[in-house]
């Protein structure tokens, strides 16, 4: 009989997520559909230690965040005590930014597939994602004015870079919940598909980016665009793209990606994300 890995202790210890992965793709997935995902402390994390074993799991490439039933999350469950911490950690990070924050550290890309209601939470844990996917049923709200509360995960510096400021007040301020069709207008989703039709669309799109791009390049590539564009000048990204290119030659990932192209054929790329980042990349000191 094989031994359980750790990993899979972990992944079989998980109570309101599940974790799968396939073909190169871990598929993350909230799994309470009886209380329509409500979010809790719990949930929060055990997707926060998921996308960390994905991000560290050189197998995978791709991340898919998606929820289980007609619902990927209506936000925290109040009637489960979700506003309590859990904790008396110092200093105490709240629960939905246990998600957003490590998403955007991820290393690899991660594409939410949404149908249904996805408010609070279920707006907030998406927005440092790569690609969101989502419903023509689906409805988004920043709703925390309407609950006395303030925006969480840091989704008051995730939401304006995506959808400007002028956008981002209207619904943080008003709490209102929108539909679909507003979100992708405003730049908050990526594309809409029909409900039963988002989850296959995250996946065929998380094997085109199995299948055709550098998983070094884009862990750097990611992290340069949320890292590096916030600046208020361009000479430090500049820099950083100059010394990263005149690496290029003595790059595997690269050469592989040119002769491939020349080729005519499938690239292979041989670089690692746990091993083959630069030493040199700002964020990793």
């Amino acid at each position: 009989m094989t031994p359980i890995t750790k990993l899979e202790a972990r992944v079989n210890a998980y109570t309101e997520i599940s974790y799968e992965v396939a073909d190169a793709v871990a598929t993350i997935a909230l799994n309470r559909p009886q209380r329509r995902n409500g979010y809790t402390v719990v949930m929060a994390d055990e997707l926060a230690d998921a996308l960390s074993a994905a991000d560290l799991d050189d197998a995978v490439r791709v991340v898919i965040l998606t929820g289980h039933g007609n619902d990927f999350c209506v936000g925290a469950d109040l009637s489960g005590g979700a506003l309590a911490a859990s904790d008396q950690s110092d200093p105490y990070h709240e629960p939905a930014g246990r998600v957003s924050m490590r998403i955007f550290a991820m290393n690899k890309p991660v594409i939410a597939a949404l149908r249904g209601v996805a408010v609070g939470a279920g707006s907030t844990i998406i927005l440092p994602a790569d690609f969101r996917l989502a419903a023509t049923d689906t409805r988004f709200g920043f709703v925390f004015t309407r609950r006395g509360l303030i925006p969480e995960g840091a989704s008051a510096w995730f939401l304006p870079r995506l959808v400007g400021l002028g956008r981002a007040l209207d619904w943080m301020v008003s709490g209102r919940v929108f539909n679909a069709d507003e979100a992708l207008a405003a730049g908050l989703v990526t594309r809409l598909y029909e409900p039963d039709e988002v989850l296959p669309a995250a996946r065929a799109l998380a094997a085109e980016l199995v299948a055709t791009t550098s998983p070094v390049s884009v862990a750097i590539t990611r992290q340069l665009l949320f890292r590096m564009s916030p600046l208020d000048s361009p000479f430090p990204t500049r820099d950083l793209d100059s010394r990263l290119i005149a690496d290029a030659p003595g790059n595997p990932d690269a050469v592989e990606g040119v002769v491939s192209f020349l080729q005519k054929r499938p690239p292979e790329f041989p670089g690692q994300v746990s091993k083959d980042l630069p030493d040199y990349l700002p964020w990793l000191s």
